[in-house]
């Protein structure tokens, strides 16, 4: 990564455990696009309920060349599964960024403008 991987806390007490799960999968996540250039990771404790206790918020901000990712996972209970799940979320970003660059992907071919034939005709 050209920038250093970047983490937020939010509403949380710091933890170091925490850090180092973040660290651990965005390091995971570059196996998957290598060419990542930036990353950032924002973790924050949304609202209390009374009734359901806590809930978090996880979400990964990547770029890669020619494109910026976004995966989130919203309230729930436990900020590693949170961070799980928008891992798997961003992950599956990146291998659709990975297969597109490859040309693994096909472009749907669009008709030009004008050239469509008029209706009732084929």
């Amino acid at each position: 990564m050209k920038v250093p991987l970047q983490i937020v806390v939010r509403n949380l007490a710091h933890s170091e455990a925490l850090e180092a799960r973040i660290r651990e999968s965005i390091t995971k996540l570059e196996g998957v696009h290598p060419r990542i250039v930036s990353c950032r990771v924002t973790v924050e404790e949304s609202h209390r309920h009374q009734q359901q206790g806590r809930e978090y918020q996880v979400r990964i901000d990547a770029r890669v060349p020619g494109k910026e990712l976004v995966a989130s996972h919203d309230h729930h209970e436990d900020v590693y599964v949170a961070l799980r799940d928008a891992t798997q979320a961003m992950r599956r970003q990146l291998e659709d960024a990975v297969k597109t660059s490859r040309g693994d992907v096909k472009a749907h071919s669009r008709p030009e403008p004008g050239n469509s034939a008029p209706e009732g005709e084929s």
